[in-house]
């Protein structure tokens, strides 16, 4: 009888060579490449836009943000030690919390809250109407005056879409500012005519808000 004959021990492969090309190394490499490229392309695109010009920028659309994001823009001129003017069109009847910060800085700011509160509480056309002209007379003043190098016209596109204001000779006397000053616009409903003339039109989308939820306006967020 033939004596069974152990098999052989399967071979134990040897461990691999570590992979100077691994997949982490070449994504590295992939992605320094790709920065390099990318940040050379961003060079030459602001290489070649050297020029200065004061930009009409309108904040618009149902979503919340419109007016703080101006005033963010306020606090941006601050740090850099600009002046600012700042016309609030329908926000008479309250005092907000950015009026109260920007009010420390009486050198820099310069701000009025002209309207007689918002129109669903004055339930009076002639008296918003009177409220627009007022704010507006104020706005054209700075508008005129090359010491402010930015001027937000906070809410004056409800003014204007509400016809208390009209466009034409508002964006008439905003073409015939000095060069470099900016000026933001904000509010719903931004007419046509300005986006058209705009530099900048950012729209807010809502997409949720916790009012719907029951949720009254928090300290902080809201005002």
């Amino acid at each position: 009888m033939t004596e069974d004959v152990p098999a052989a021990p399967a071979e134990t492969p040897e461990p691999d060579a570590p992979d100077t090309a691994s997949p982490e190394g070449e994504d590295d490499a992939r992605h320094s490449a790709k920065m390099r490229k990318k940040k050379a392309a961003r060079d030459r695109m602001m290489a070649a836009k050297s020029g200065e010009k004061g930009l009409l920028i309108v904040h618009t659309g149902t979503g919340k943000g419109k007016s703080s994001a101006a005033f963010g823009m306020v606090l941006r001129c601050l740090g850099h030690g600009m002046r600012v003017g700042v016309v609030q069109f329908i926000k008479g009847a309250m005092d907000t919390a950015e009026r109260t910060v920007l009010e420390t800085y009486p050198d820099l700011v310069t701000i009025r809250a002209m309207g007689e509160g918002f129109t669903w509480e004055t339930q009076d056309r002639a008296r918003d109407v009177a409220a627009a002209e007022r704010a507006w007379g104020l706005a054209a003043e700075m508008l005129a005056d090359p010491a402010y190098a930015m001027v937000v016209l906070d809410e004056i596109n409800v003014v204007l879409r509400y016809g208390y204001l009209e466009m034409d000779p508002v964006l008439d006397t905003i073409a015939a500012r000095p060069p470099l000053q900016h000026v933001v616009m904000t509010g719903r409903h931004a007419g046509e005519p300005l986006i058209e003339a705009a530099d900048l039109v950012t729209e807010m989308k809502l997409i949720k808000h916790p009012f719907r939820s029951g949720v009254k306006g928090q300290k902080g967020v809201e005002f």
